[in-house]
């Protein structure tokens, strides 16, 4: 096994995990600063925080499970962090746009860009893995 690579996997979910932690933190800051205390209330504040987290919540576990299934078949380390680097900033600063009030278009559009390359690369990666592996 490519333990360098399955560490690499390991630091990113980390990382990412730390960023959903801290959009729940956010999301219940905003929930209670806007006193939503179920759903999004039509509060358009609460509506934007919880479509970050959620949209996190939709990129990074299948882009974390795409780089696993690829470092146990042997994707070197090194292209494993390079994906764990675009995915981790991505969210962060996806995430940053969705926390704050009113926050730059440009935050918005990195963040997903970055993402979606972090993602399809891991989904790249696993398939040419898996391919190579049969």
């Amino acid at each position: 096994m490519n333990t360098d690579a399955v560490a690499a996997v390991a630091l990113y979910a980390g990382l990412n995990t730390f960023i959903l932690i801290w959009l729940a933190v956010q999301t219940g800051r905003i929930r209670q600063q806007e006193k939503v205390f179920m759903g999004d209330g039509g509060n358009p504040r609460m509506i934007r925080v919880m479509r970050g987290h959620a949209n996190a919540i939709e990129f990074i576990p299948m882009t974390l499970i795409a780089m696993l299934g690829a470092a146990l078949l042997g994707t070197p380390a090194l292209i494993l962090h390079a994906l764990g680097v675009l995915l981790t900033i991505g969210r962060f600063v996806h995430a940053l746009h969705f926390t704050a009030a009113d926050a730059p278009a440009w935050q918005r559009f990195a963040g997903t860009s970055l993402s979606l390359l972090a993602m399809a690369g891991a989904a790249l990666a696993a398939l040419v893995a898996g391919a190579l592996s049969l």
